[in-house]
């Protein structure tokens, strides 16, 4: 079982006056502590202040999520770049194997792939592909989290749209943009952040 403690991250000055900057522009204030997390390190990852509004996530659905992570739960990213982006953790990345088909994306087959290696329960971090985020739709995968944040001007809008239908737990955004640097950067918030293995509290509250 693998264990991410934030406690033992150094965090460089270059980030830390980068956050300072970030929140003298940006208010996230209001925002329930993991939620914060995630947002301000998507607009740090990209510099830009309007993930405040786009982003779309749920706080519940974020601390079931951070106890998974932390508790060894695998993670599976669409794509090599948002591989690489995760820091603290290996994720499943089976683009390389998969081949498109009839009515098949490279993409699709790649989540195919992944899921057939880690199964239910894994946190899945799509930033590049629509159709690799359409595709998990369609499977039975019951996965802890979905941070779906493919970014284009084909599919993307519609694909995110239609994982906050589904009703999964998820952290998506309403526009096109999104990318591999911005997905990656919403699963490290979850990693960089304390963990207590306690029960949350919005757990205890909801019990």
């Amino acid at each position: 079982m693998s264990r991410d403690p934030a406690p033992d991250r150094v965090v460089h000055p270059i980030e830390e006056e980068s956050f300072r900057r970030l929140r003298a522009r940006v208010d996230t204030s209001h925002l329930a502590p993991l939620t914060r997390a995630v947002v301000e390190r998507v607009i740090h990852s990209a510099a830009d202040p309007d993930y405040l509004g786009d982003l779309v996530c749920d706080e519940a659905a974020l601390a079931a999520a951070h106890g998974a992570l932390h508790a060894g739960a695998p993670v599976v990213a669409d794509v090599r770049m948002v591989a690489a982006g995760i820091t603290r953790r290996t994720a499943v990345c089976r683009l390389e194997e998969a081949v498109s088909g009839p009515g098949l994306t490279r993409s699709a087959h790649a989540v195919r792939l992944a899921y057939e290696e880690v199964g239910p329960g894994a946190l899945w971090v799509i930033g590049c592909a629509p159709t690799a985020l359409e595709e998990l739709l369609l499977l039975d995968a019951a996965p802890a989290l979905v941070i779906g944040l493919p970014v284009g001007f084909v599919g993307a809008v519609e694909s995110k749209a239609a994982l906050r239908g589904s009703g999964l737990p998820a952290v998506s955004n309403i526009s096109e943009k999104g990318g591999s640097a911005v997905a990656a950067a919403a699963l490290n918030a979850l990693l960089y952040h304390p963990y207590d293995p306690s029960p949350y509290p919005l757990a205890k509250e909801n019990a």
